[in-house]
C-alpha cells in the first residue's frame, strides 16, 4: 500500500491540466473585465448614433409608421 501512495504522490500527470484550467480562468476573467469596462461607453455611443439616425430627414421618404406622400 505504501508503494501505491508514494507512486500517487510522485505522479505529475494532472499538473498540466491544472495549469491550463488556471490559465483559461484568467483569460475568461480578463475578458469579462474588459467587457465591463467598455459596456457603459458602448451603450452611450449606441444611443447617440440612434438619436442621430432618427434625426435625419430624408426628402420623399415615408414618415415613421406611414407612407410617402
Amino acid at each position: 500500500m505504501t508503494k501505491f501512495i508514494n507512486a500517487f504522490v510522485k505522479d505529475e500527470d494532472g499538473a498540466v491540466t491544472v495549469d491550463w484550467v488556471v490559465l483559461t480562468a484568467a483569460i475568461v476573467g480578463l475578458g469579462i473585465a474588459g467587457v465591463a469596462a467598455v459596456s457603459d461607453g458602448v451603450d452611450e455611443l449606441a444611443g447617440r448614433i440612434s438619436d442621430g439616425v432618427q434625426a435625419v430627414d430624408v426628402e420623399g421618404a415615408p414618415a415613421a409608421g406611414g407612407e410617402a406622400e
